[in-house]
């Protein structure tokens, strides 16, 4: 929702899931003469270049086959990507009774190093990833390091609340108020975090909403402060406050149990109003994460569509958008195709990628909204990341660049593949990139379109380049309160769109990327559990996927 992303966007907090790595060893080098090593492994991240030690675990004498026992907590983050660094030295004899933080590693045998991403082990099942290792110029050693990644218990627990309220205060003068609820976390600066917010329920002072889910990464614990706002919604975005009040969760189950009502305050808690929130349901769940169904075989297939029309500029000159920069330094197009596809592809099993274009002239034809970018073959996908950026500057030279800006021909492209793929299976989930420069001349086609898409398992990332006028494109990112509508006047069953102008986040602390990507594990869950999908049981998480055959190709 818009508080959500407004906070997210200015602060750089983010939700995480705690995961506790294990580690073992096996056929390590013995750098001993007289005895076996004597090993311990130290774990590092990579931030910006730079390695920053988050753990070592305990010295195991005399073995080249080392289960250590010490663990190391790290906070997996879906929208980036986390390298990792595992480096394992043997602790001479003299060193045994040294405080482990204070060890001299420069002055230990170095036996080996791995590396690999975060996402690469949550992936596997049951979370376990083998590398062999390998020396400081890359050259490969004796020995495997393997890496275990578990979620703690807690990250798996949910509460299911429903609330309503009686004698809200009236802020309309014509009308009665249009109140909705926002549910924060208070850090320790006091500072509101918004993690839930409830639907709109129009003219009414003592509406009753649809029950709302938290989950413990977003309330932290039981005991933790929340604030809960009420306000009168407003389509400009200035939503007037009805009344707040600071609770916790523990509170609110004393409240669901007593079936009493809580009086909200004005603003600052100045003054305690007649309004009061009530609870009608309150039940505490383990809830299945978002690991649990990634690590049991189900993927995120990731496409792309780019925009091709005249707005972007020739091309041949610096001031395009499309321009291809003889230096390497790359495009914004370039940019958030790297960025997206570099953080989906590893959750993307065979990393074969749908690529399309729209709004250009092809060769031999006239103006396409949806056509293959990989014109060497009748196939619209692409082999990786690499296959994605040569099929799209290959592009840049065979069409001519045209117009008008539609949407509507590749998201149901889109839409095809992912309702082709529900018939053979429920465990892929689609997510289409969408790159354009400018406004949509097919907005009601398009809504359409993502209203029919919205029971599909399909999300829609948009980037805005440039410097034009996006207020139409926040109307598909219902992220207002107010859910699309399609002509029919059939309102689309969830929010399956994030839009992020480039300009906008650029400079910040939160990336382009990880703006983009923070709604989609949500986005992947609240389909999962509509249809009650649950992870794969054990027996078949590691069996190889079945891949259905191709739709048919434009």
């Amino acid at each position: 929702n818009e508080a959500v992303d407004h906070f997210f966007q200015g602060q750089a907090l983010r939700l995480y899931t705690p995961l506790e790595l294990s580690f073992s060893a096996s056929k390590l080098r013995n750098m001993d003469a007289l005895s076996k090593s004597d090993p311990m492994l130290v774990v590092y991240t990579k931030m910006d270049g730079r390695l920053e030690e988050i753990g070592r675990t305990e010295v195991i004498l005399n073995s080249l086959e080392p289960l250590w026992i010490t663990k190391a907590m790290i906070n997996y983050q879906f929208e980036i990507v986390q390298p990792l660094v595992f480096r394992i030295y043997d602790v001479d004899t003299k060193y045994h009774n040294t405080p482990l933080k204070t060890l001299n590693l420069a002055q230990q045998d170095f036996l080996g190093e791995a590396f690999c991403n975060l996402s690469e082990i949550v992936t596997k099942f049951n979370h376990s990833l083998t590398l062999n290792l390998r020396n400081g110029s890359g050259h490969a050693l004796q020995g495997t390091v393997t890496v275990h990644a578990e979620e703690t218990a807690s990250s798996r627990m949910a509460v299911d609340m429903q609330f309503h309220c009686l004698n809200l205060d009236n802020k309309d003068t014509f009308s009665k108020s249009d109140p909705f609820l926002r549910v924060s976390r208070l850090s320790e600066s006091a500072v509101a975090i918004p993690i839930c917010k409830t639907e709109v329920i129009k003219n009414n002072l003592n509406p009753v909403w649809r029950p709302i889910t938290l989950t413990s990464q977003q309330y932290s614990s039981k005991d933790d402060p929340l604030l809960v706002e009420c306000f009168d919604f407003d389509a400009s975005g200035n939503h007037e406050l009805i009344g707040s009040l600071q609770t916790t969760i523990a509170q609110l189950e004393n409240l669901y149990n007593s079936k009493a009502g809580a009086n909200f305050y004005s603003h600052k808690g100045q003054k305690k109003l007649k309004g009061q929130l009530f609870l009608d349901k309150f039940q505490e769940k383990v809830q299945h994460t978002f690991l649990d169904y990634i690590s049991s075989g189900f993927e995120l297939n990731f496409m792309v569509a780019v925009d091709f029309t005249a707005s972007n500029g020739d091309p041949r000159v610096p001031q395009s958008l499309h321009y291809i920069d003889p230096s390497g330094r790359p495009n914004s197009y370039q940019q958030a195709i790297l960025g997206v596809s570099e953080v989906l592809q590893f959750y993307d099993n065979d990393r074969r990628f749908p690529a399309w274009g729209f709004g250009a002239k092809i060769p031999r034809g006239s103006v396409s909204h949806c056509f293959n970018l990989n014109a060497s073959t009748n196939d619209c996908e692409v082999v990786g990341v690499e296959g994605i950026m040569s099929a799209y500057s290959s592009t840049l030279y065979s069409v001519s660049l045209a117009g008008p800006t539609l949407f509507g021909p590749v998201i149901s492209k889109a839409a095809e593949i992912a309702s082709h793929s529900v018939q053979y299976g429920n465990n892929k989930y689609f997510v289409l990139l969408i790159i354009t420069d400018g406004v949509i001349t097919d907005q009601q086609e398009t809504k359409d379109s993502i209203v029919r898409a919205s029971d599909l398992p399909l999300s829609i990332l948009i980037v805005g380049v440039g410097n034009a006028d996006f207020t139409q494109m926040r109307i598909l990112d219902a992220d207002f309160g107010k859910r699309l509508e399609s002509s029919t006047g059939r309102v689309a069953t969830r929010d399956i769109v994030q839009f992020v102008p480039m300009r906008e986040v650029q400079g910040g602390q939160v990336t382009v990327v990880q703006s983009l990507l923070e709604e989609l594990p949500g986005q992947f869950l609240e389909y999962m559990r509509t249809r009650d999908i649950k992870p794969r049981p054990p027996q078949h998480a590691s069996a190889p996927p079945a891949y259905p055959p191709p739709p048919p190709q434009l």
